[in-house]
This record gives structure tokens, C-alpha cells and sequence, in this order.
């Protein structure tokens, strides 16, 4: 599997947890490896783990840089999108910054609304300019 491919299977774990908030994200993954759904990956494993142990620190950077967008107004692809590309800037630095926001534009074109892919890239690119500067 790709690293897109496992990056595009944590996005869907983490838009799934939104409607599954009861649900644990262990109990979750093994559902949809049990089903034959997904095929194991630890990368999408660790991604989506890595989204809701630091979801309160993520939802901050969402509305600190969605300026006139509440969290709770945002289509939940975009959030989903969002909280995972942010995660993977915040947490994994095996990753550059630009190729989490490059996926996640990706992943809004294909999942998203077309003004979406626009709108995520206008968040990320202002959230790492911000990290840039400090």
C-alpha cells in the first residue's frame, strides 16, 4: 500500500469516528480489518491515533485559522481532511509539511465539495506560514 493510500484509509477512520464518537479507534480499526475493508497499515494506525489523542490541541489550529468558520459548521469531510493533515504537520515530522497539505488537498478533490480543496489549502498554508514564524 502506498503511503497516499494509507493516508486516504486514516481519513476515512477519522471521518467514521465522527459518527462513531462512542466507539473506541482501536475497536473502530479492528471492525474494518475484521470485515476485510481495509488492509492493515501502522502508518493509518499511528495517523489516526495521533488525530484523536491531540483532537483538542488540532480543533485549537482549526478554528484559530478557519477565521468566520466555527469547527462545528465545517462539512465533516473537510474536517475530517483538516484534523488529519494537521495531526501529520504537528506530530510526525517524517513527513514535510507540504506534502501533508499536498494530500490533504488531494483528498478534498476527490472526497470533498469543490470549493473544499481551496479552502484547506488556504487553511494549511496560513497554519504553516504561522509555524514557520514563530
Amino acid at each position: 500500500m502506498t503511503r497516499t493510500e494509507e493516508r486516504e484509509q486514516a481519513f476515512i477512520f477519522v471521518f467514521e469516528k465522527q459518527f462513531n464518537d462512542d466507539v473506541d479507534t482501536d475497536e473502530l480499526m479492528s471492525y474494518a480489518y475484521e470485515t476485510e475493508c481495509f488492509e492493515k497499515s501502522l502508518f493509518s494506525e499511528s495517523l489516526t491515533k495521533t488525530v484523536y489523542e491531540n483532537l483538542d490541541d488540532i480543533d485549537e489550529v482549526i478554528e484559530k485559522y478557519s477565521i468566520g468558520w466555527k469547527k462545528e459548521r465545517l462539512p465533516k469531510v473537510t474536517l475530517a481532511i483538516l484534523r488529519l493533515a494537521i495531526a501529520e504537520i504537528m506530530y510526525l515530522d517524517s513527513v514535510p509539511s507540504s506534502v501533508s497539505a499536498n494530500e490533504a488537498v488531494e483528498l478534498a478533490k476527490k472526497y470533498g465539495a469543490s470549493s473544499d480543496a481551496s479552502f484547506i489549502n488556504g487553511i494549511l498554508g496560513s497554519y504553516i506560514r504561522g509555524t514557520e514564524n514563530e
